[in-house]
């Protein structure tokens, strides 16, 4: 076995958990070899402007990247992009590359994220339908804009997050956008129906079409049919056709686990790979983070496991598990924290995520501009959410970390 043929550390994932990895084992002294492979084209970047500032054209390929380009070599990293792994031998500790190389390893990182969720309905090969999960998503989508005209109908499949944002950045531009959502209001699956209602109206004053309750049956062409040609109509189930001459799907994720399953790990309920409260997985010295891990949690506001898809929580987990490498002892226990913002209008911090919370306590009020929410299960918080600046974050962030029994009234300030 020759030094080329080995590494100390294989993180496998082009995203920010490996590359949060990389950057603190460096910081942290870690002088051995260090090796990132990806079947991403580009070094590892920041996803969350595919669907706001990189797709309003606001900034560069350059201004998304997690670490400056230069950053790999002068660390000592060895970044390999445009290389997936064939295989995983967990016994072995030995990848096959898809360069046909063979690379053994003392400790691995399975940070190999998730994958849109597409739509199985008739017509969804039809030209003009997008999913947005990387830049070069969203130059595809950029590009087919310029060729339609500035008052072409446009189409946005799902009320989470992508289908909010995707909207938000093309009504800006002067863009005619409706939503359709199976649920009934923007964001209800997170923050329930009142909060909905207060985003529905921030989309609906700038424009944005929301039909709720919508389930897409098929696409059409502009003959009716669904077999090839561009897109010009949603068909919904009740049989109403919604004008849409290119259409974004945000349908939600899966974890990308193809790799770790063919390899033995054991995988969770969510179909993602399965760890303890050390970000351990089944297999001795592999590791797992990101979007695709499964996590033990030990805060009391999760369910036993959970997996989360937030960038600010798999660049958490990624450092992590490096900082374990180089000796913490204590457990994962992160509170995990999302934004979102949809054009300038409006600007989403969330802890959680809250999961079984059968009441809300607001700061501030729905009928202001600017407002938080926690969100409680009992007498326990599971979660919270400023708006536009509103409340505190870091004691909120104390709060759910401690678990303790709370008083509403207290909380509502």
């Amino acid at each position: 076995m020759t030094s080329d043929s080995h590494t100390d550390v294989l993180l496998i994932g082009g995203g920010i958990a490996a590359a949060s990895a990389a950057e603190a084992l460096r910081e942290g002294g870690f002088e051995g070899r260090v090796v990132l492979v990806t079947r991403e084209l580009d070094p590892p970047y920041h996803r969350p402007p595919a669907s706001k500032e990189h797709l309003r054209g606001e900034q560069g390929q350059d201004d998304a990247l997690i670490l400056p380009a230069a950053w790999w070599d002068e660390h000592g990293v060895e970044l390999r992009t445009r290389t997936g792994v064939l295989s995983l031998d967990p016994a072995a500790k030995r990848v096959k590359l898809q360069t046909k190389e063979e690379l053994t390893f003392d400790r691995a990182l399975v940070a190999t994220g998730a994958m849109v969720r597409r739509l199985v309905v008739p017509g969804s090969g039809l030209e003009g339908i997008h999913y947005l999960r990387s830049l070069r998503n969203a130059d595809s989508l950029r590009r087919d804009l310029e060729g339609l005209a500035d008052d072409a109908p446009i189409v946005l499949v799902g009320g989470s997050y992508i289908g909010t944002e995707v909207a938000a950045s093309l009504a800006a531009q002067g863009r005619p956008v409706t939503i359709l959502a199976l649920e009934d209001e923007p964001l209800e699956r997170t923050f329930g129906t009142e909060i909905g209602r207060w985003v529905r109206a921030r989309l609906e004053a700038h424009g944005i079409a929301f039909r709720g309750g919508a389930e897409v049956a098929s696409f059409a062409n502009a003959e009716g049919g669904d077999g090839e040609g561009r897109v010009a109509a949603v068909v919904l189930a009740d049989g109403e056709r919604i004008p849409a001459e290119l259409v974004v799907a945000g349908v939600g994720a899966t974890p990308d686990a193809m790799l770790a399953k063919r390899a033995g790990l054991e995988l969770g309920e969510t179909g993602g790979v399965a760890v303890d409260r050390f970000l351990r997985t089944s297999a001795e010295g592999i590791w797992a983070a990101g979007d695709v891990a499964e996590y033990e949690s030990v805060l009391d506001l999760h369910p036993e496991r959970l997996r989360v898809e937030h960038e600010e929580h798999a660049a958490a987990q990624g450092a992590y598990v490096a900082r374990r490498w180089l000796g913490e002892e204590e457990p994962f226990q992160e509170v995990p924290y999302f934004f979102s913002d949809l054009a300038d209008w409006v600007s989403l911090e969330a802890l959680g995520p809250a999961h079984g919370w059968d009441r809300t306590v607001l700061q501030g009020s729905l009928d202001d501009d600017a407002f938080a929410v926690w969100f409680l299960a009992g007498d326990r918080a599971v979660g919270y959410a400023s708006f536009n600046g509103a409340g505190d974050l870091d004691a909120a962030r104390e709060v759910l970390a401690a678990g303790e029994p709370v008083d509403a009234a207290a909380l509502a300030g």
